[in-house]
């Protein structure tokens, strides 16, 4: 009886494995990014592109500590059709994103979020820097809390590269 009710344990946790193992990636939510520039870029317009989304602030210290790591992956990356969107929190002044853009030389999108519209839509973020991972399909792969660890966080970026739209 006890190896019988172990065996059934031991099915149910391979099952329970397999399912959060197989679980589909959640889409990437359908927001407008508004970038310093003025320019209006949309979630579609990253279709068909492996690309990252990064939530930060300038009075964040981990957020600026992060940026020449993400700059260094958007210059890696993006020769292959990588895209990188900073978005800067509702309450971070545009000015000061736009003079920390351009002393930093930030070879990426900048966005700002003045209406919280986006951080609502990738599921009401407030902690900087949270980060997420999408894919070609539009998927989320990765979210990142927090500064990742970039050396995984390159190699999970460069085997998405590869895989075929």
């Amino acid at each position: 009886m006890k190896r019988k009710l172990g065996g059934l344990i031991a099915l149910a946790v391979i099952i329970l494995s397999a399912a959060l193992l197989f679980k589909p990636l959640p889409a990437a939510p359908k927001v407008t990014f508004m970038t310093l520039d003025g320019q209006t870029l949309t979630t579609e317009d990253f279709r068909g592109k492996v690309w990252l989304v990064n939530f930060w602030a300038t009075t964040c210290t981990t957020c600026v500590k992060e940026m020449p790591a993400l700059a260094e992956t958007y210059r890696k990356f993006s020769p292959q059709g990588f895209e990188l969107v900073a978005v800067a929190m509702n309450y971070d002044p545009p000015n000061y994103v736009a003079a920390f853009a351009k002393a930093r030389e930030l070879p990426f999108t900048v966005a700002l979020d003045a209406k919280e519209e986006v951080a609502q839509g990738f599921g009401g973020v407030r902690l900087t820097p949270t980060t997420f991972l999408i894919d070609q399909k539009g998927r989320i792969v990765q979210q990142y809390l927090g500064e990742p660890d970039f050396a995984k966080l390159h190699r999970l970026v460069a085997t998405l590269l590869a895989k075929p739209n």
